[in-house]
């Protein structure tokens, strides 16, 4: 017996903030969730699987119009021609979703109360119970039915587990309680990375199909399962993604001069394309290091972002996202803050700012009141909205030596 598990597809999910961005593969983006659909339903009939299970989120959210249930719709009618079978739990983001009428095969279990469907032909038993409100916060396990005795029990639920950074804490559950319960294999979703929480028995997150931005990076899709003599012989992760999100990082510490720079994104971006296996790369590029080409990059910023976008647009299948320059100057700066001179008088005045709280609640209502003169698409990025928090004003004061010492000093001209 094989099945595949899903989770997390968010079909139509709008990839916000694409308009932003010049040069950005649009068309490519927004029609990924549906051919990464596509591909899940391609896989399910080549290895002619007996179901598919989809562990919540098919939708992000209620539709803007019926086309995005009539696509999901067309492609179970796919499996129905294959004699494959789907059941379904609402999560978080469809739990208010729209339903059409489904197409013989496909079942989506109760939100009212823990459902059982038992397949006789393949002796197995599917638990599950979808939410019925997005902020549903109990532990729906708690309430799933004992294991079925003779016959291969699945659990099929949509929960946070004990937690995870990014994820809100929905459906919580002990890792302990659900291997307690006795079943041969948890179909997990909500996690949008891949991960396994135990083996006996498998506990599964498969992450989403499709990354939709730069946190959800690598490869993306669904759990292949092999059972045997009822047990699980083997849970393979099968890619079926259409885009790929990637953080390049460019370690400038070695360079010596922003032309080097230049080639470590090139570098960087290059092996991100090739991982990619002829999938279009969004890519992020963090330049890090304190190098000799530092001054270069911070004083001519626009210049060199346009070179980065112009290297990644020439190889093809590779757009940039966004570029986060932390490089940091080579200059000591606990010397030259003893020194007596306006340059010394200005680290040690930043530094002064870093370490009194007064002082910094003072800059972030100054930075507070600058922030409201500013136009809207200042607050798009995410330091933005974070600049009047006292961690986020710190980090701002402890990185300005970087980017003002090569304008005071004239450091790395010519660079």
């Amino acid at each position: 017996m094989k099945f595949f598990h899903a989770a997390d597809i968010h079909l139509d999910s709008p990839l916000r903030g694409l308009d932003r961005y010049d040069g950005a593969p649009a068309d490519k983006l927004r029609g990924a969730t549906r051919r990464a659909l596509e591909g899940l339903v391609d896989q399910c009939i080549a290895e002619e699987v007996d179901f598919l299970l989809i562990a919540g989120d098919l939708y992000d959210g209620d539709w803007i119009d019926y086309n995005t249930g009539l696509f999901f719709v067309s492609q179970m009618a796919r499996l129905r021609e294959a004699k494959i079978r789907v059941l379904i739990v609402r999560g978080n983001h469809d739990a208010k979703s729209k339903i059409l009428r489904l197409p013989e095969g496909v079942r989506e279990l109760s939100t009212s109360k823990p459902e059982t469907v038992i397949y006789d032909d393949l002796g197995v038993a599917v638990h599950g119970r979808g939410y019925a409100r997005a902020e549903t916060t109990d532990d729906l396990a708690a309430s799933y039915p004992a294991p079925r005795a003779g016959l291969f029990n699945i659990g099929l639920l949509h929960t946070a587990a004990e937690g995870r950074e990014g994820h809100a804490r929905y459906a919580p559950c002990r890792v302990g309680d659900l291997v307690a319960k006795g079943y041969d294999y948890w179909a997990l979703g909500h996690v949008h990375a891949r991960e396994v929480l135990y083996r006996e028995p498998w506990i599964v997150f498969p992450g989403n199909l499709q990354g939709r931005h730069a946190r959800e990076t690598g490869p993306k899709g669904a759990s292949l399962v092999t059972v045997e003599d009822g047990r699980v012989k083997s849970v393979e992760h099968r890619v079926v993604d259409v885009a790929r999100w990637a953080v390049c990082e460019v370690d400038a510490s070695r360079a010596g001069s922003a032309d080097d720079v230049l080639e470590g994104c090139r570098s960087s971006i290059s092996r991100a394309v090739e991982d990619a296996d002829g999938r279009v790369v969004c890519a992020r590029i963090v330049i890090t290091g304190a190098s000799r080409a530092h001054a270069a990059l911070v004083r001519d910023p626009g210049r060199w972002h346009g070179e980065i976008r112009g290297l990644a647009n020439d190889m093809g299948d590779a757009w940039v996202e966004k570029i986060q320059l932390r490089t940091r100057t080579l200059a000591d700066l606990d010397a030259l803050a003893s020194n007596d001179d306006p340059i010394g008088g200005l680290l040690k005045k930043l530094r002064w700012i870093r370490d009194d709280d007064h002082e910094l609640e003072k800059l972030g209502k100054e930075l507070s009141d600058i922030a409201g003169k500013l136009p809207q698409e200042f607050f798009q990025t995410d330091a933005a909205a974070k600049i009047t928090e006292a961690d986020a004003l710190r980090r701002i004061v402890d990185e300005l030596p970087d980017y003002l010492l090569p304008q005071l000093s004239g450091e790395g001209e010519g660079a």
